[in-house]
């Protein structure tokens, strides 16, 4: 398995606050565009104050364009949240997702059988699956308390792309006002989907952290990685 790698989150989950970690980065290397290797979006965070789950959400560019709003996973793609609970910045545990005939399997929490370069299915710690939604939303609930969700979900990264590129074109003096308002700015990707993975659990699942932040908080680290099967 070749592994495309994104720390696409400021790494840490508070666990006496609800706080969301957002981290925003669409169109990678020429290997992943336009697949579901490509990591978009990564969102961390507790549904509730007083929760005891922690949501995992994770966009996976497919082509976020409005005339091409439902993609599909890509099935030699394997998705891994990795979660490091000591503060070594080395996967303690990790949650799986990869497709298989339009259902999405789920794997873990559990310890990888080899850290920084995992890609080996956790088959022997299976936490749920769900049917990949198409236009209407489908998710499961397992025994255990684990929700789930995989499909199409409307991009939540507001960017005028064309602004953009006028501001940093250096050849002529295109955008002197440099970025547009609020007000006047463009959603580029306003109705273009991503193929979105979406896990909650209990944090009993997930293991006691013992890592704490810059505040002093005990805090779980958390990234997103993508396996491509060769």
């Amino acid at each position: 398995m070749k592994k495309t790698t994104k720390y696409a989150i400021g790494f840490s989950i508070l666990l006496m606050a609800t706080l969301v970690f957002i981290a925003a980065d669409h169109i990678d290397a020429p290997g992943s565009m336009a697949t579901t290797a490509d990591i978009a979006d990564y969102f961390a965070f507790e549904p509730t104050e007083d929760s005891d789950n922690t949501t995992f959400i994770v966009d996976l560019q497919s082509n976020v364009l409005p005339d091409l709003a439902y993609g599909t996973f890509d099935e030699d793609v394997l998705t891994e949240i990795n979660i490091d609970l000591d503060g070594d910045l080395i996967e303690d545990a990790v949650i799986q997702a990869i497709p298989r005939n339009d259902i999405m399997y789920f794997f873990g929490p559990a310890a990888p059988s080899q850290t920084g370069l995992s890609g080996t299915v956790l088959v022997n710690s299976p936490l749920g699956s769900v049917a990949i939604s198409g236009a209407t939303a489908v998710t499961e609930t397992t025994d255990s308390g684990v929700k789930l969700f995989a499909g199409p979900r409307q991009d939540p990264f507001f960017f005028d792309f064309f602004q953009f590129n006028a501001v940093i074109d250096p050849a002529i003096d295109s955008a002197p006002g440099g970025f547009l308002p609020p007000s006047e700015a463009t959603d580029t990707f306003d109705g273009a989907n991503t193929m979105t993975i979406a896990v909650e659990l209990p944090n009993s699942l997930l293991g006691t952290p013992t890592a704490t932040n810059a505040l002093g908080l005990t805090v779980y680290n958390t990234w997103i990685t993508t396996n491509r099967k060769q």
